[in-house]
């Protein structure tokens, strides 16, 4: 037989613990900070242990504490998707992916219409804001570049993050050798501002400094690049494509880690459900295809 404690003073817990606040919490449940203060301390009299240590202006999660809501928030996360899936029988199937803007526009997008024809009834919507923002709670999924440990998630790699110069054909035929760069014509991404000194010191070339225009994301240097304004440092997957349309060409065919990757992020048990089961199978599918494929652009950059 099921034993369950006290489930309203698990709720308003889980959602203090969560939330850092009684008052967060209150605001969550549509209760009173002082209601979510007795329902916790009902429930560590049940369990006869200390969640919080209660400190001026703030709560502080005990060991405990953060065993049982480490637990906690992954069942209550699986029972509102349980819930949303039961409701929702009938109407739109549809995936929230959580992807910065750059990724969306120069690798997700061109390929959604491939994974519309293999699964016409499965809605997906893209939100956008970038490496800085945290997975979002109405998210089924994301596409983060970093380390893969993201407390609480589970990250399949997609991409290794390599770094190689591009720029358009023209400009390609005036570089030979990496000492032929010259640092005003280096375009640089200002939240990325190691990635021109970690690809020179690779190639050996100490006394050249990036000191091009400065934008705020990849695919605005990349545009940059594409329009003749000077050299970008391409990240894989962005420049893939066009590197084999030859709109980018790599004049170097050399890259370096980055040191990072791209991950594939979402919550365990949303391994099971259907529809996200379909995106995981079709993103890693083709993840794999433009790996080879912007490859042997690079090789035919380098012989070019």
């Amino acid at each position: 037989m099921r034993r369950l404690l006290f489930l309203n003073g698990i709720k308003a817990f889980e959602a203090a613990a969560r939330g850092g606040s009684f008052a967060a919490a209150g605001h969550e449940l549509n209760v009173s900070p002082a209601a979510i203060s007795r329902l916790v301390h009902l429930l560590e009299q049940r369990l006869g242990v200390a969640l919080f240590e209660r400190k001026a202006n703030r709560l502080v999660m005990t060991a405990a504490g953060r065993a049982y809501q480490s637990g906690l928030t992954p069942i209550f996360d699986a029972l509102a998707s349980l819930t949303a899936q039961v409701t929702a029988a009938g109407h739109v199937r549809a995936l929230t992916i959580g992807v910065g803007p750059t990724f969306a526009m120069r690798w997700l997008i061109p390929r959604l219409a491939d994974f519309r024809r293999q699964e016409p009834d499965i809605d997906v919507r893209i939100t956008t804001g970038g490496a800085a923002v945290p997975f979002g709670e109405d998210w089924s999924c994301g596409i983060k570049l970093g380390d893969g440990a993201w407390p609480g998630l589970v990250a399949e790699p997609l991409f290794a993050a390599d770094l190689t110069p591009v720029c358009a054909p023209r400009l390609a035929s005036q570089l030979k050798r990496p000492t032929d760069l010259k640092g005003p014509s280096l375009l640089r991404v200002a939240h990325s501002p190691e990635d021109w000194p970690l690809w020179l010191k690779a190639a050996g070339v100490t006394r050249i400094g990036a000191r091009g225009t400065e934008f705020q994301f990849y695919g605005q240097a990349l545009q940059a690049a594409v329009d003749g304004l000077g050299v970008a440092m391409g990240i894989r997957p962005y420049i893939d494509d066009d590197l084999a349309a030859g709109r980018l060409v790599a004049p170097f065919g050399s890259s370096v880690p980055k040191g990072m990757r791209w991950y594939l992020v979402y919550r365990g048990f949303q391994r099971e459900q259907r529809d996200f089961a379909a995106f995981r199978r079709w993103i890693v599918r083709a993840a794999a295809e433009p790996a080879a494929r912007g490859k042997a652009a690079l090789r035919l950059g380098a012989r070019g």
